[in-house]
This record gives C-alpha cells, structure tokens and sequence, in this order.
C-alpha cells in the first residue's frame, strides 16, 4: 500500500529536514567551538588562581592544556611565563621569547624576554633583543635598566653606570633606579659622585625594601675609605637588620678582621653554630676561612663536627679545598676517596686529581690525567660546573688543562667574559702575542664600549702591526669619549706616532699629569715618540723609568727599535713575562676569592697595566 502525502505536507518535511540537517551542521561547527572557548577559559581562570595561591605546578598543567586548545594564547603563555619565573626555570625564556614573537610591537614583551635572557645567562638573546628594540625604547627608563644589567653581565662598568644614569633621569622618583646608580658610584673615584651616591643610599637606608642592600653598600664603602667608625655601625645595624642574610655574616667578618679581632672571634664564634644547622651556610663560612688563612681551624673545626654533616657537599667541598690549602696531600686522597658527593662528584674527582698530581709518586701522571678526564665527563654540559673546574685549574697553575677549558667556557654567553679575560691572563703570561691579539678582538666584541678593551686592542694592533687601520680608528674614538684618561691618551699619541704625527702625539702625552707618566708602560711610548723626534735628552728621564719595569715584551722591542737610532744606548730592561691584568686593566681576584655583596666600582683603567 503505497502513502500518499498532500503536496503541502510534504513541503512541510521537506523545510523541517533541511532545518534539521542546518542546525546539525551549525552545532557541529560551532557548538564545539562554543564548547572549546569555553572551557579554555574556564582552564585560564583555574591557572590565574593556582598562580596566586602560588601552585605554581597546577598553574603550569592548567595553562599548557590550554595551549593544547589554542598553541597561541597570550594568556596561557602569561601565566606560563609568570609561573616558571617563579619556580626559576630557565623554560621562562621561552615562553618570553613567544610571548614577544606574538606581541612584536609591544615594548613591555621584549624587555621581559631580554630581562629573563639575561637572569638565565644567556646574553646573546638579551643583546639581540635589545638592538631590536633600541630605536623604540631609547625614551624609557626601564630600557636603560636592562641594558645597564647587560653591560655588567659583560663586564662593562662604564655603560652600566651610564644607563642607570639615564634611567634615573627619565624617572628620578624611581627608588630602585636611584639604589642602582648610588650602588655603582659610591665607589666612584669622582668625589661627587661618590658623596652623592654616598647620601642617597643614607636615604635609602630608611627605606625597608632597600635597607639591607644600602647598608652593604655603605659597608664596603665606610672600610674601603677607612672610616672604621662609620663601618661599625653600619656592621652593627646590618646585623640587627630583620632580612640579614648568612652572607651578611660574612661580609661583617671581613670587616672586624681588618680592624677589631676581639669583635671579630666573638661574632664568628656566634655564626659558626648558625652555619653548623645548615650545610650550604656551612660550606660558606668554611669556605670563607679558607680563603682568609684560616684552612687549620677549618680542619679542626670539621673534626668537632658530625661525619653526617661534613662527608657531603657543600662542606666537604670546603674540606677538601682545605687540605689543598694546606698542601696535606695524603689526607685529602683519603677524603675523596669517599662515597659519591652527588651532582657535585666531580669536584671529588678534580680533588682527588689534583692530590695524586702533587704527591709526585709513580704512575701519579697518568692517575691525574683519568681522574681528570673523569672529572670533566661529570661536569660536560653543566656550565657552571665547568666554570668551577676552570677556576680550580687556574688556582692549581695547569696551564693545559686551564686553557682548555676556558676556551670551551668562552664560546658560551653566560661565561664568555670571565673565561675571556681569564685567557687574555694565561696568553699575556705566556707572551703569546697571537693569540693574545684574538682573545682581545673577541672582548672587543662581546664589550665593543668598553674603553679599557678598545685602548689595549688598539695598542697591541698597533704593536704588532696588526689590522692597523682598526687600531687607529679605536684609538682615536676612545680618546674622542674620554680624552682624560691616560690609557686612551698614550694609546692615542702612540697611533699618531703610528701615523707619521709624533709631534701631535706629543702634544697629547704633554696634557698628562706628570705621575702618570712615571708609570713604566706608559714612560715607554713617551720615551719613543720623544726618540723619534730627536729629543734625547728628554727621553731619557722616561727610559729610566721604563727600566723600573718590568715591561711586556712587545714594548720592550719598540723601545729598543727606537734606541738603536741613539748612539751608545744602554739595553732596555726586562720584559714582563706574567701579568695578573685584565684586558681592561683591571686587577683580576684568584678564581677563589670571595664577592662581597657589594657594587662593582666604576672606574676607566690603564689599559696596558
């Protein structure tokens, strides 16, 4: 029997399916859609809570579920970043990095991205990301606030204080801005300056959020003049502070060691008790004696102590650095011959090395070198271990073994500097001009404003005739920024003298004062530039002094060059084979020498000192 609709009804089934079909396909389109929206912001609502009450784990699921909804949420990737940041992950430059690749224009995004490169070391990307930006943001104070951290991440004290300067200017109500700068000049060698900066971080000394770094600061300062009295106070009252740190100890015990040792026994009698209930405040204050000649109270001391609390790191780190200290070979074979120190067995091994090494019995060659090769497997792809093992090879004089790993340690951003300069060290001692030349290009580059890098390069090009053109070029703009300042002024009458305009050098030379000219290196390029121009008997007030030296050795050729044009000249003093200078002409601490919590000075040096 077949159905026979009226043809209304059936136009009527016909519009009803075709809704039906519509509102299929509708749902199916949107309503997952509508269903995804919203449970992507139900997620990022739950992750902003865990992110206040500080789970920063739940906050982190919450907010990559809501990435696996949508790869490019900016708010999943806030929290992300918020969140890793806290728990100091180095994953947060990542999500920095995305957040600034969705967010170009956005000025805040690329300082965050540059700020958390530069906490996690890698400076590369934080100068990258500056260039970028620079054109953009040369108005804003928080732009110079983060360059200036990366001129002191590349050792570049001039610019730091530069653009900390300038930040305090665009915002001169900035407390924190105006901490920054005073840190930095206190230790200025410009009186006003350092009285000024002296004056805010009093100021700032009433402040409880800026407290304890002022008093530091006011610390270092109150000792470094001499003014003990002032320095006690400060000591006193950082010790009362209620945010003191177990550093803070230690830097009061630099101070009461130099002026009170009465005060100075009974507050590390006080601190010793605290250190033993931790074992990384432990490890630093035997750390500390060690490098102040203390290393037999350390021993005695450790063997008063619990075998529990001294067998594992960080103490027994400083054990061992002890004996080492010591020079108590025997003891300390046997103290890492123990149990594994855990992430930290390669300095074990490294010890244990350097103990079969200096005990000079048979077969103790071939033992250092497997415990050393050893030592550095442990420490492969761990940068900060390996910089430790590096400062270790440079304290224990292992030329090899030092160079070597300096060399791999300056191919990465976050050690680049120190193991730079550290090579620039092991070259000049070893009168390797070479080399020496390349590892000045490299700082160059790495702190193309540093004008203590740009004098001395300049210098040894011109020395050693050596991409001449540049040399002139970087002498004439570090005498052009800082024309008082007697490294940049010799290395610049020395490129006119290059130049074939020794009399316009002269002139330069005659601005200095007088006593820095009775300075050997610098009384070499006057006693040159006097020579060539036939005026012997001035020169030779400067060849005496140079004969104070001792000189390096391309100065002491450039002056002998230049005297055998003098009839019946004398020979020209020794050259210096070893320098402790840095590229920049700054006296470099021993790889183990401690860092007060204190600014670093900013200070042009001699550049070829």
């Amino acid at each position: 029997m077949r159905l026979h609709f009226p043809p209304l009804r059936v136009a009527v089934y016909v519009v009803a399916a075709a809704i039906a079909l519509a509102l299929i396909i509708v749902f199916g389109t949107y309503g997952s859609k509508f269903y995804s929206g919203w449970r992507e912001s139900r997620l990022l609502k739950q992750a902003s809570t865990m992110l206040e009450a500080k789970n920063y784990v739940e906050a982190n699921k919450l907010a990559r579920e809501v990435l696996g909804l949508h790869h490019d949420s900016l708010p999943a990737l806030y929290v992300l970043a918020d969140a890793t940041e806290k728990q100091n992950s180095e994953e947060t430059v990542s999500w920095r990095a995305q957040i600034a690749r969705l967010q170009s224009d956005n000025i805040d995004a690329q300082l965050n991205l540059a700020s958390a490169a530069l906490r996690f070391g890698q400076n590369d990307l934080a100068r990258k990301t500056l260039e970028q930006i620079g054109p953009r943001a040369q108005d804003r104070a928080a732009f110079h606030v983060v360059a200036g951290w990366l001129a002191r991440a590349e050792g570049n004290a001039a610019d730091q204080e530069e653009h900390f300067d300038i930040a305090v200017q665009k915002d001169p109500k900035n407390d924190l801005y105006q901490f920054n700068l005073a840190a930095i000049r206190i230790r200025s060698p410009d009186p006003e300056k350092s009285a000024q900066a002296r004056e805010t971080l009093e100021r700032l000394n009433q402040n409880p959020e800026f407290r304890s770094g002022a008093l530091r600061a006011l610390l270092n300062d109150a000792v470094d003049r001499k003014d003990f009295e002032s320095a006690d106070r400060f000591a006193q009252e950082l010790q009362m502070s209620s945010d003191v740190t177990f550093s803070d100890y230690l830097l009061c015990l630099n101070f009461y060691r130099k002026l009170d040792a009465k005060k100075f026994d009974a507050l590390l009698e006080k601190v010793k008790p605290v250190a033993a209930r931790n074992s990384t405040d432990l490890g630093l204050l035997m750390e500390w004696m060690n490098e102040n000649g203390m290393a037999t109270d350390v021993i005695k001391w450790m063997e008063k102590l619990p075998a529990d609390v001294t067998n594992h790191p960080p103490p027994a780190i400083a054990v061992a650095a002890a004996f080492a200290e010591l020079k108590n070979w025997s003891r300390l074979r046997r103290w890492t011959r123990s149990e594994s120190w855990g992430n930290d067995d390669y300095l074990r091994l490294a010890y244990q090395g350097f103990a079969a090494h200096q005990a000079r019995q048979a077969g103790a060659d071939a033992e250092f070198n497997t415990l050393w090769r050893e030592s550095l497997h442990a420490a492969a792809e761990h940068p900060d271990h390996e910089l430790k093992l590096a400062r270790l090879a440079s304290r224990w004089n292992l030329p090899i073994e030092s160079e070597e790993l300096w060399s791999h340690l300056s191919r990465n951003s976050q050690t680049r500097r120190e193991a730079l300069d550290a090579l620039y060290r092991i070259y000049r001692a070893g009168n390797d001009l070479k080399k020496l030349y390349e590892v000045l290009q490299r700082l160059h580059e790495n702190s193309p404003n540093d004008i203590g890098i740009s004098a001395n390069l300049a210098r040894l090009g011109l020395n050693i005739d050596q991409n001449t053109k540049q040399a002139q070029d970087l002498a004439k703009q570090a005498y052009d920024r800082v024309p008082d300042d007697v490294s940049c002024a010799i290395t610049y009458a020395f490129s006119l003298y290059a130049q074939g305009r020794t009399m316009e050098g002269l002139g330069v030379i005659r601005k200095l004062p007088p006593d820095a000219m009775r300075d050997p290196h610098n009384a070499v390029y006057a006693a040159v530039l006097l020579l060539d121009v036939n005026q012997t008997e001035a020169a030779k007030e400067y060849i005496q002094a140079a004969k104070r030296g001792p000189l390096y050795a391309e100065e002491k050729r450039l002056l002998e060059d230049e005297r055998a044009k003098v009839p019946g000249a004398s020979p020209s003093p020794a050259a210096n084979t070893a320098s402790s200078a840095t590229p920049g002409g700054k006296s470099i601490p021993s790889p183990a020498a401690s860092v007060a919590p204190s600014p670093t000075a900013s200070a042009t040096s001699t550049a070829s000192k």
